[in-house]
């Protein structure tokens, strides 16, 4: 039999399309699998000490959050009390220096009434309105700064009111003089000192001497509605804080 040229065709075989992918896709899936089946071991493992650890975080978020609020109440007493504590300071300060106001007023009430005790002692003698001691001082600027003091023992319930002026008698080139009331104020028609009181009183104020005048003797005149006194006093006495 004549032999036949090779053909130009070759059968080959094929698997069906979906058998190519199966394989790998088998793979694919066990690979994935394992991942799951690793995860949830570990997960499984693992969880106890998780839930242990997601209790300690909250334990400790509940026990910051207390600290934060104690830390909060703290700061606010911290300011109360520092406001509570400038005030009572400020509140001592005050009756402190209340204190000591009162101490220098009951000190003064205390020498007035010995000084009115002297007056109206037992065994002292009862005067109406007087003159109890005239005192003058010299200031640095050349002015006299007088203290008069006035009592009345004699009636007890009475008020003694009126003017008090007093003159200056003295020396004046060579001559005897007397500088008044108005000279010493430095005022024309200047109006007496006023004086009220029931058991006694002092009269505070200043006067200016004339240069060349040189003081021996100071005379006080009160004028009330139903009384005139006049008193004179040495100027020496008067100036050496005992005038009386």
């Amino acid at each position: 039999m004549p032999a036949h040229p090779p053909s130009r065709y070759q059968i080959v075989l094929r698997q069906p399309r979906g058998r190519r992918w199966r394989l790998p896709t088998v793979l694919a899936l066990a690979w994935v699998a394992t991942i799951a089946a690793a995860w949830s071991l570990a997960t499984w493992r693992a969880a106890p000490e998780l839930a242990s650890v997601r209790q300690r975080l909250q334990m400790s978020t509940r026990q910051l959050d207390e600290q934060r609020a104690q830390v909060r109440e703290l700061s606010q007493r911290e300011a109360t009390l520092a406001v509570s504590e400038r005030i009572s300071r400020t509140a001592n300060s005050e009756i402190q220096a209340s204190l000591a106001e009162r101490d220098e007023e009951i000190a003064g009430l205390r020498a007035d009434v010995a000084f009115y005790e002297r007056l109206v002692g037992a065994t002292g003698q009862r005067k109406g309105l007087s003159v109890h001691l005239a005192e003058f001082a010299i200031e640095p600027g050349g002015t006299w700064q007088y203290q008069i003091m006035l009592t009345q023992t004699l009636n007890r319930g009475a008020i003694s009111q009126g003017q008090m002026r007093f003159s200056v008698e003295g020396v004046r080139a060579g001559k005897l003089a007397t500088v008044g009331w108005d000279e010493l104020r430095q005022t024309p028609r200047a109006s007496g000192q006023d004086y009220s009181f029931r058991y006694f009183q002092q009269l505070d104020g200043n006067v200016m001497l004339p240069a060349d005048f040189t003081p021996q003797r100071v005379k006080v005149q009160l004028r009330g509605e139903d009384v005139a006194v006049e008193q004179a006093f040495d100027w020496k006495l008067a100036t050496s804080a005992g005038g009386k």
